[in-house]
């Protein structure tokens, strides 16, 4: 049963210049897994701002409830490379307050976009 849905868009260029800004900023919002590809490259402006965008949408999906760790979110390649949702500490916490035992996650970039959707699952 789908429990809510949660969908989120980030303006690539706007991202990358507060990354530039605030060097420190991609230490707190990404884990290392999110912030290098499975060869360790670093990742393109446009992964980083696709999953800040699915951060963004979880939390949308859950209510937006206050003290969200941006770490305990984090997006994962599967063994073909596609990405997923793994959540643990205040995410799991809220995710399973709501009766969510499963999450998809969709993510695109093009044209200086970036976008997220989640479906969560009970």
């Amino acid at each position: 049963m789908i429990v809510a849905v949660g969908i989120d868009v980030v303006l690539v260029d706007r991202f990358t210049r507060s990354l530039a800004r605030t060097p420190s900023l991609a230490d707190r919002l990404f884990t290392e897994t999110e912030r290098h590809t499975r060869s360790g490259s670093p990742r393109s402006p446009e992964s980083m701002a696709a999953r800040f965008a699915a951060k963004e949408a979880v939390a949308k999906a859950l209510g937006a409830p206050a003290g969200l760790s941006w770490h305990d979110c984090e997006v994962v390649p599967d063994e073909a490379g596609r990405p997923w949702l793994s959540v643990t500490g205040t995410v799991a916490a809220a995710a399973a307050e709501r009766g969510i035992s499963r999450w998809h996650l969709s993510l695109s970039h093009d044209g200086g976009i970036a976008s997220a959707m989640v479906v969560a699952e009970g």
